[in-house]
């Protein structure tokens, strides 16, 4: 077994999570846990302390379709454990009587690290970001009010929200820090890069060692290790789109804002496809393909893809093959077949 305590922890609650209603599981929550290889999560864990009793009620919430109008839309329905929580094949989210949203699903991993939410970071707060996809008009078209109604009338609810906060009061606070528990505790570090970099006997092929080199060279500046973003917002010019998304700039009104979207992680891309804040690219050899020579010039492009009079990334076919070798280590398998994260452990 690995020496680093995280991973015998982690390994402890798949194992045991597999009987979710047995004794033994009680004892084995171990709730939050900060990965070796990743730095101090920025969640306000203090004011919202995991317990299992939480956690299992924001996963209940979370798998939910009584928080949309007409009770057939749940947040996993959009946000689907072997998609690594997105939205699987879809470019853009299908929500409430079909109707169609205008970006693509990211995927819910590693939460407890991020400052802000949504694709153009219009939410600031972890206990805020379910608000808006329960009160949006094309994904759950539900109010407040009306969810928190179907809770209280609902004959087991009352008594899980006593279970994890000492009384059978349900209020939107409640629900969100219900919520915020389940997304908290998803988190993605089980890849091969992560026992790599956690020295846990793996090693990288060659080309994966090619690929990460080159990655470190080209890449590392925007999707920054471990968590492969660097959280900030950036116009990678693949243009407005047919929807003209102006990505950040709504939110903050700041014209240099136009068109750019929250840098997303690079992990879990075998399972997240397809990419892009508008779904528009099925693969990743289109990704790179955009990256290498398909960049528009727009008077927002981020600096890093404009340098030294050429627009983009230069690669040739053989890296990248390699890049594409080592992005393949950041699959976590693990992650989106535990157990503790499903529907089913309900």
């Amino acid at each position: 077994m690995s020496k680093q305590p995280w991973i015998v922890l982690a390994v402890l609650a798949t194992g045991m999570y597999a009987c979710s209603k047995s004794a033994d599981v009680v004892a084995a929550f171990i709730g939050f846990r900060q990965p070796a290889n990743f730095p101090a999560p920025v969640y306000h864990l203090d004011d919202n302390h995991i317990t299992q009793a939480g956690f299992e009620l924001g996963r209940k919430l979370f798998y939910e379709p009584r928080l949309s109008r007409n009770n057939t839309i749940s947040c996993g329905d959009c946000h689907i454990q072997t998609a690594a929580f997105t939205h699987h094949g879809h470019d853009v989210s299908h929500g409430i009587d079909d109707r169609l949203g205008s970006r693509n699903a990211p995927p819910i991993m590693n939460l407890a690290w991020h400052t802000t939410f949504m694709l153009d970071g219009g939410v600031f707060d972890l206990d805020l970001q379910p608000i808006a996809p329960i009160t949006n008009f094309v994904e759950m078209d539900e109010t407040l009010d009306n969810v928190l109604k179907k809770l209280k009338a609902h004959p087991q609810y009352p008594a899980l929200f006593k279970k994890a906060f000492g009384s059978e009061e349900i209020t939107t606070a409640r629900m969100m820090k219900a919520l915020s528990q389940f997304m908290v505790m998803l988190v993605s570090a089980g890849s091969k890069y992560d026992k790599v970099m956690r020295k846990e006997g793996k090693t990288f092929t060659a080309d994966e060692q090619a690929g990460y080199t080159l990655f470190q060279q080209k890449c590392s500046a925007c999707h920054a290790e471990p968590l492969f973003t660097d959280h900030s917002f950036r116009n990678n010019g693949i243009g407005a789109g047919p929807n003209n998304d102006e990505g950040r700039y709504p939110i903050t009104l700041n014209t240099a804002d136009k068109y750019k979207f929250k840098v997303p992680s690079l992990r879990n891309l075998a399972y997240t496809a397809p990419y892009m804040h508008d779904g528009r690219f099925y693969t990743l050899d289109g990704v790179l393909d955009h990256y290498t020579s398909e960049v528009q010039n727009m008077p927002t492009l981020d600096p890093l893809l404009k340098q030294n009079g050429r627009l983009g990334i230069s690669l040739t076919a053989a890296e990248k093959q390699q890049v594409l070798a080592f992005l393949n280590t950041l699959n976590d398998k693990a992650f989106i077949t535990d157990k503790r994260f499903s529907e089913q452990a309900q």
